[in-house]
């Protein structure tokens, strides 16, 4: 799913507080039937509607299905939960007709005595959307995604007419709403589970002992060590080639390589750049590649001062050499961001992004009032991310650019989970930060830039809120004609430049290394990782 890089962390504790189980020992390679993922990090949640950053996404995709899904070669929507929809001419009316024989997962403590159907639809929307649902705010519950696409506003009801059927009236027409329905903000809850578990008085356990109609069911968390599946028997795809996935908790990219070449994970994704050429020269690996739905940027805080004048914001833009940073991050294997979405989607035209002029940044500098510049923080992830494969390096370099303007930067960094929470809090003045997301321009300009998502915890790094732009996208996805769609956007594209609320840096491939033996695994240009379909060849 799509799928972006921002969240607010969920606290987690381990599913079982055990010690870790030995996937391998000494080297040796796993089991046939087991396939070990080498992760990058520990999620802050397994509840997919609580997840915006790529490590959580990718530990909850497993358990989850959709009410729509998309194919993980083309990015085309197809079924999912949902076996057919239809709208109506005017767009408000989506009707959801959903498939039987879908199972749900069983715990120690839950077996289900049902298939899946309209109530446990009805269940994961109001959870998201109803303030007085009584798991709305269960586990400080904050629904981002759903938040971010405005769907509080955007949908006046949701019926059930029967146990297969879901109906969702609009308010208004909106273009990307089938393809919100398959990030997310569409995973299918029981509602039957959420039922037992609020009478036993334990409701926060829902998303701590997850139950799905994934591929795959969870076994056992160790936080900072490893998360342990096993593939779900019900399926209604078909069991999983692979009985058990394991992903092995590995923070350093170099660490995890070594461990995939001693055949103690059978992949890894984020890997450094500098090694993907021993990659492809080596007879045991596979890199398998793409080019990547992402954009890197520099967050400018639009709420403090001096970032508060788009004349310093404009400065910033032009005091980086960002050709200089993709040279020396990306070892010749991504481009430069053009604007706040990726170069191929379509509103964009494809101009040269602007030059590097420092005696301009310094001209702005004093036209606003700082002649001699400023002091100010710059965060730096503490990840490695396919937009921003070295986020270190890239720190030094923008912060040698801007002492040659006057700008004085300290760059700071936090652990993962506490960096995306302070970032969405609007902590910083400054912050690497990036987006990968479904290919569709509402899901980077409305979820990256609107005023809905300029709110505390939103998913808007840069607090701007601007009412020409918001106008404009707003209009936008309130139109299927994609004509219009396009000049919307072009303008409201033309706002961002003048305005500056953030700079586009880099955009980047999605790689992943596998192990020969490894077959059915397709990179994703969304940051996510997918194993339904994944079979290990001796």
């Amino acid at each position: 799913m799509p799928i972006r890089v921002l969240a607010r962390p969920l606290a987690l504790a381990a599913v079982t507080l055990t010690a870790a189980l030995a996937l391998v020992g000494g080297g040796a390679p796993a089991r046939a039937d087991t396939l070990v993922y080498c992760a990058e990090g520990s999620p802050e949640t397994f509840n997919l509607q609580l997840v915006n950053t790529g490590t959580s996404l990718n530990a909850a995709l497993p358990l989850y299905d959709r009410l729509l899904d998309y194919d993980p070669a083309t990015m085309e929507l197809r079924p999912g939960l949902a076996e057919r929809w239809e709208v109506s001419p005017d767009g408000l009316t989506w009707t959801f007709h959903l498939r039987r024989g879908v199972r749900f997962h069983e715990t120690k403590d839950f077996t289900p005595t049902r298939e899946m159907n309209a109530d446990d639809v009805r269940f994961s929307i109001e959870r998201q959307w109803k303030r007085d649902h009584p798991y709305f705010a269960v586990n400080a519950a904050n629904y981002v995604n759903f938040d971010d696409f405005g769907l509080a506003d955007l949908i006046a009801a949701l019926e059930t007419p029967d146990a297969r059927t879901v109906v969702f009236r609009l308010n208004r027409p909106f273009a990307p709403f089938a393809a919100v329905l398959a990030l997310e903000t569409g995973a299918i809850h029981s509602a039957e589970y959420a039922d037992v578990l609020l009478k036993r008085g334990t409701p926060e356990r829902i998303d701590l002992d997850p139950v799905g109609a994934g591929p795959f069911q969870l076994v056992r968390y160790l936080k900072d060590n490893q998360i342990r599946y096993r593939a779900f028997p019900d399926y209604w795809r078909g069991e999983q080639p692979v009985r058990t996935l394991v992903y092995s908790i590995v923070p350093d990219a170099t660490v995890r390589l070594a461990k995939v070449r001693a055949g103690e994970c059978h992949l890894m994704g984020y890997p450094l750049l500098q090694d993907l050429a021993g990659v492809e020269a080596d007879p045991t690996l596979t890199l398998s590649s793409t080019a990547g739905m992402n954009t890197g940027f520099l967050a400018i805080n639009t709420t403090k001062a001096p970032f508060t004048d788009a004349r310093v914001r404009r400065a910033l833009r032009l005091a980086i050499d960002r050709k200089a940073i993709l040279d020396a991050v990306f070892d010749g294997r991504g481009e430069l961001a053009r604007g706040p979405m990726p170069n191929g989607l379509w509103p964009l035209r494809p101009e040269e992004p602007e030059a590097h002029d420092p005696a301009a940044a310094r001209a702005l500098l004093a036209e606003a009032g700082f002649p001699d510049g400023f002091e100010t923080d710059l965060w730096a992830m503490p990840v490695q991310r396919a937009y921003n494969p070295n986020p270190r390096r890239m720190a030094e370099m923008i912060q040698a650019d801007l002492a040659k303007v006057g700008i004085r930067a300290r760059i700071v960094s936090f652990e993962w989970g506490e960096y995306i929470r302070r970032t969405l809090q609007g902590e910083h003045m400054l912050a690497l930060i990036g987006w990968n997301s479904f290919p569709d321009p509402d899901f980077f300009l409305y979820q990256q830039l609107s005023c809905d998502a300029a709110r505390p915890g939103g998913s808007n790094p840069s607090r701007w809120c601007d009412a020409e732009f918001d106008a404009l996208v707003t209009k936008a996805r309130q139109t299927v004609d994609r004509a219009e769609r396009e000049r919307l956007y072009r303008a409201a594209l033309a706002v961002f430049e003048r305005e500056t609320p953030w700079v586009p840096l880099t955009q980047g491939r999605a790689h992943d290394v596998l192990r020969r033996e490894v077959q059915g695994f397709v990179s994703q240009p969304i940051a996510a990782v997918r194993f339904d379909g994944v079979r290990l060849e001796k």
